[in-house]
C-alpha cells in the first residue's frame, strides 16, 4: 500500500518520509534525509569499525557497492587514532574522505565484549584498552563528546549490551541503567552543538534481552524521548533466531512508526528480509565482510564456500547473476586460489562481492515494497538464500 501523505519526523537536519507500506507484512520504504544526503530505507550499512570497511576503497563502496551510509565505532576511533587527530582532520567524514552519511556506535557493545576488563557503575563504564591496558572511563555523558568530536550524522545513546543467555534480574536493573543513562545522554546532547557546521541525530537504543515485559518497557521508555529515530539492540548475541523476531516484532509494534528503526548488528541475509518484514529500516553487521575473507559468499541462490573442492577448476564467473564488475571478471576458480592462498586481492574480491549482494537484497527489497509485491518475493528469496550451493 503506497502511503500519499507523507509522514515527516523532522528535529534539525535529519528528516524521514514513509514512503509506502506492504499489505501482507509491516514492512515499510522510506527515504531519510542527513547533512550528507538522503538514506533510502530499508537500507544495510557497511561496517567501518575504525574509519575502514576492512579490504574496500572509498570508492568501491560507492561505485560498486553502492553503500549509502557506513558505521564507524565510538570505543575504536576514541582509543586509535584519538580525538586530536579527528578533530583536526575536521572529523570522521574528512579524515576517511567519506561524504556520504555516517552513523557511530557509542561503544557499548565494546565494552560489553570485553567482560573480563571492564566494570559498571551507575556513573559509567572503567575499562582497560585492548591495545595497551591503558584504563579509560566511558559515561553518557562524555560518550556524547566524543561522538560530537567523530561527526557521525547519526549517533547512538550509551547503553549496556546484555549477553544472552541472561537472568531476568540482570536484565531489568541493566536497562533500568540504560534508561537512567539515556536521560543523562539526551540532557548533554541538547546542551552542545555539532562543532563541523551541521547537526547530528540521536537514536536511543531499546534493550531487555528476550524477555517480553522488559522489551515492551524499554520501547515505550525509548518512544517517549521523541528522538529523530529509534534502535533496537542486544539481540544478535546468540539467541534462537526466532526469539529475535519476536523481540522485534513486539518492539515495532511500540516504536513510532513514522521514525526510523535500526536493528543493531543483524545479521544473515534471511535474518534482513524476516526483520524487514517486521518493520525494521536500518541494519548493520559484520558478517559480509568477515564471512567474506574466510571464503563464504552470499548470492541470489543460497552460499557459496568457495573454499570447497568442487570450485578448484570452475571456471564460470563467481556469481552470474550479479552486476557487479568483479563477479563476472574473476571466476570462481581464480577466488578459491586467492583465498586458499591467503592473498589479500582475495579478499577484495570476496568482500566487494557480499557487501554488494548485501545491498542489492535491501534495494530489491525496496523495489518489492514500492511495487506492492514484497511478500511474497521474501517467501520465495528465503527458500533460497540459506542453501548451500
Amino acid at each position: 500500500m503506497r502511503i500519499h501523505h507523507n509522514k515527516i519526523a523532522e528535529t534539525g537536519q535529519m528528516k524521514f518520509t514513509l514512503q509506502a507500506k506492504d499489505r501482507m507484512s509491516n514492512a515499510r520504504a522510506g527515504m531519510m534525509e542527513t547533512a550528507h544526503g538522503v538514506i533510502k530505507t530499508p537500507i544495510f550499512m557497511p561496517v567501518g569499525t575504525a574509519g575502514t570497511v576492512k579490504a574496500v576503497h572509498q570508492h568501491e563502496l560507492k561505485e560498486a557497492v553502492k553503500a549509502q551510509i557506513i558505521l564507524g565505532n565510538t570505543y575504536h576511533l576514541y582509543l586509535r587514532p584519538g580525538l586530536d587527530v579527528l578533530k583536526n582532520a575536521g572529523g570522521l567524514h574528512r579524515f576517511i574522505s567519506w561524504d556520504r552519511p555516517l552513523l557511530t556506535d557509542s561503544g557499548g557493545y565494546q565494552v560489553y565484549s570485553l567482560s573480563e576488563v571492564r566494570k559498571i557503575k551507575e556513573e559509567g563504564v572503567t575499562f582497560r584498552s585492548h591495545i595497551d591496558g591503558s584504563k579509560h572511563l566511558f559515561t553518557p555523558e562524555n560518550v556524547m563528546d566524543i561522538q560530537r568530536v567523530i561527526g557521525a550524522d547519526i549517533i547512538m545513546a550509551f547503553d549496556e549490551c546484555t549477553p544472552y543467555p541472561c537472568e531476568y534480574e540482570y536484565a531489568r536493573k541493566s536497562l533500568d541503567m540504560t534508561h537512567r543513562w539515556l536521560k543523562r545522554c539526551c540532557g548533554r546532547f541538547d546542551a552542545t552543538e555539532g562543532i563541523y557546521g551541521y547537526d547530528q541525530a540521536l537514536f536511543p537504543i531499546v534493550q531487555g534481552s528476550v524477555y517480553p515485559d522488559l522489551r515492551k518497557r524499554s520501547a515505550e521508555t525509548i518512544a517517549a524521548f521523541g528522538r529523530e529515530g529509534n534502535a533496537i539492540g542486544g539481540l544478535s548475541v546468540g539467541e534462537p533466531a526466532e526469539e529475535m523476531y519476536a523481540m522485534t516484532e513486539l518492539v515495532c509494534g511500540i516504536l513510532p512508526a513514522e521514525k526510523p528503526r535500526y536493528l543493531m548488528g543483524v545479521g544473515t541475509p534471511i535474518n534482513l528480509l524476516e526483520n524487514i518484514a517486521l518493520g525494521i529500516d536500518m541494519f548493520d553487521c559484520v558478517m559480509p565482510t568477515r564471512n567474506a575473507r574466510n571464503g563464504m559468499l552470499f548470492t541470489r541462490e543460497g552460499i557459496i564456500n568457495i573454499k570447497n573442492k568442487k570450485w578448484e577448476a570452475d571456471f564460470s564467473p563467481i556469481d552470474e547473476t550479479s552486476d557487479l564488475a568483479t563477479d563476472q571478471f574473476y571466476s570462481k576458480a581464480y577466488l578459491r586460489h586467492l583465498i586458499h592462498s591467503k592473498e589479500i586481492l582475495g579478499a577484495q574480491i570476496a568482500t566487494l562481492h557480499n557487501l554488494h549482494f548485501y545491498l542489492w537484497l535491501v534495494g530489491e527489497a525496496r523495489e518489492k515494497i514500492l511495487d506492492g509485491t514484497f511478500y511474497a518475493w521474501k517467501k520465495e528469496m528465503v527458500k533460497k538464500l540459506g542453501q548451500k550451493i
